[in-house]
């Protein structure tokens, strides 16, 4: 199938007659993914709030390789199930109970949609000389395109996107530090436990905040693609390319405070000796690639949610005006919020993973450590099926992890008694985790699973593996 072909499935099982590509194509599409301003802009934070470069750098490194681990540990998932990353949160949460994680995915979708478009505007104004909210359509117009087409061509964009920008950001990081006073930005002068701990968390954030659209872009790989392969493609993948970008966002706050104010990618582009329009060319192509993922998965979780309050069959027509109008809406968010763009960004990934963060913990724990990757794929759109209703255990761990983050948030918005105690130290984000993670453990080895089906070996759905999975023919409303 040619790659401009436009995709025909949504969120219904993957069959394995159509399945394709290899686990290192995973590596390209993160790679390429991260290769952009948004990532940029994310790493200025960490200078931004007061840390001097090295400390930034290390923080964020260290933020990096921990949110990571979580993220990639997802992208196994797609090739074992065949279905979305969403969908199968209806096996922790339940077929109606994952309604609320995926209203919370929806809005983090559209606030990444918004700022990652905002920046796009800026290149297209700056390159063309246009009024920004206007650019900022034509941007959303050419990203909804790409969305529409889907995931062939968002793979192969995202592979030749990973070599133009590395090439391109290759140069510009030259030019960046031996064109600057780069000497004296590398300084330890400015460093403490809070301001570090804050630039950790948006960095592990800035990877966590993937994991509810990971595995949409691994699940039409082959089913028997390993555990293992997946994992470490979709992880050096991720962790290099973002580090890379976050080290340039830290360096170019350090040696120019006001560069990313608006949101405004001139600084970058400026940084090349000759060629500014080529380079505005290139920054504008990842930054469509990317918010091509962003809403390819605010399609797929606005779908799950609207097939899990009602019937519905998403024909091609239909998953082409769904994808119009929820890019629509956050445009509009973008559009109405461009102004103070990195205080509005830095706040926005922050909150957003504070729901988010136990929802991944009780994914992971229940995929790897309770049903250890064994799965009814067919009842997970079964509303009375085994998944069906609303799952307590996961509920009432999710909710656990959320309160228990609270005392610990700090931030613009708000600060917990315990992180004023611990001097404005975010740490809410591991609590997050392991305590979501290890409660829903616990309460399901509490109050084990009673099955109403048999558990398909793997999730696949090959015909004679589990007769209650889909076969390769069938496709679930």
């Amino acid at each position: 199938m040619s790659v401009i072909n436009p995709e025909q499935r949504s969120i219904e099982f993957v069959p394995l007659s159509e399945r394709h590509g290899r686990a290192r194509n995973l590596f390209t599409l993160w790679f390429g993914a991260n290769l952009q301003v948004t990532a940029i802009a994310a790493g200025a934070i960490s200078v931004a709030i007061g840390l001097s470069l090295p400390w930034a750098l290390l923080a964020s490194l260290i933020g990096m390789l921990i949110g990571a681990v979580f993220m990639a540990l997802h992208s196994a998932q797609g090739p074992l199930l065949g279905i979305p990353q969403m969908i199968q949160s209806r096996a922790q949460f339940g077929f109606y109970g994952a309604v609320l994680p995926l209203l919370l995915v929806v809005l983090m979708y559209m606030g990444y949609f918004a700022t990652t478009a905002v920046q796009g505007g800026a290149a297209f104004a700056s390159l063309t000389g246009m009024q920004a909210n206007w650019s900022i359509v034509i941007v959303v117009a050419i990203t909804v395109l790409l969305t529409i087409v889907g995931y062939r061509l968002m793979h192969a964009a995202e592979k030749w996107l990973s070599v133009l920008s590395g090439l391109t950001f290759l140069y510009l990081s030259y030019r960046l530090v031996t064109g600057n006073h780069f000497g004296t930005a590398w300084n330890t002068s400015h460093f403490t436990w809070p301001l570090f701990l804050a630039a950790v968390a948006i960095a592990a954030t800035w990877q966590l905040t993937y994991a509810p659209y990971v595995a949409d872009y691994s699940r039409y790989l082959p089913a028997n693609t390993s555990v293992r392969t997946s994992f470490w493609y979709t992880y050096l993948g991720t962790v290099l390319a973002s580090m890379w970008m976050f080290a340039f966002g830290a360096t170019a706050t350090a040696v120019a405070s006001d560069a990313f104010d608006g949101g405004s990618v001139d600084f970058i582009v400026n940084q090349a000796a000759v060629a500014h329009p080529l380079f505005f060319l290139i920054i504008l192509a990842g930054v469509i690639g990317v918010n091509a993922l962003n809403l390819y998965g605010m399609f797929m979780s606005t779908t799950t949610t609207l097939n899990s309050l009602f019937k519905l069959r998403v024909s091609p027509i239909t998953r082409s005006v769904l994808i119009v109008v929820v890019a629509a809406i956050a445009t509009s968010i973008g559009v109405v919020g461009r102004n103070n763009f990195l205080t509005n960004f830095s706040n926005f990934i922050l909150l957003i993973a504070y729901f988010l963060i136990p929802w991944t913990a009780i994914n992971l724990a229940d995929f790897y450590l309770i049903r250890k990757e064994k799965y009814s794929v067919s009842a997970m759109f079964e509303p009375a099926g085994e998944y069906g209703g609303v799952d307590w255990r996961a509920m009432t761990a999710y909710l656990v992890g959320i309160v228990i983050e609270i005392p610990f948030i700090a931030g613009d918005f708000y600060t917990g008694p315990i992180a004023k105690a611990l001097g404005g130290a975010d740490i809410s984000w591991i609590l997050g985790i392991f305590v979501a993670g290890g409660l829903y453990v616990a309460l399901m080895r509490k109050f084990p699973v009673r099955r109403k089906y048999p558990a398909a070996e793997a999730g696949i759905g090959e015909p004679g593996d589990d007769p209650h999975a889909p076969n390769q023919e069938s496709v679930p409303a």
